[in-house]
């Protein structure tokens, strides 16, 4: 994914308190230093491993409060919260990643 097809885009959300979801090119090296690929990642999310859904929404958070740990974003959560924060996450993640329009699909095959 090339640095300019990250589109920066904010999603609120509730947790402990107000904030804010952004997946920028921070958020995303975060993700792939924990999982080696933003694929396995998404992989790893769609099979709602707790993991790395504590991950990659700590990875959103980062922006507010750089200092904040995995367990703190973990701390936030119950098992009742990860089906409301789930589509917020996806929702963030998909505003922050680039279209692919026809043509792009053309040049890459």
């Amino acid at each position: 994914m090339p640095v300019s097809d990250v589109r920066v885009k904010v999603v609120p959300v509730t947790l402990d308190k107000e904030r804010t979801l952004k997946y920028d090119l921070n958020a995303f090296a975060e993700i792939e230093d924990r999982f080696g690929t933003l694929q396995k990642a998404f992989e790893e999310l769609e099979k709602r491993k707790l993991k790395a859904v504590r991950a990659i929404l700590w990875a959103g958070l980062l922006h507010e409060d750089p200092k904040l740990t995995e367990q703190q974003v973990g701390a936030m959560l119950s098992f009742a919260d990860l089906a409301s924060i789930l589509p917020d996450v996806m929702k963030a993640i998909m505003a922050a990643l680039p279209d692919v329009t026809e043509d792009d699909t053309e040049k890459n095959e």
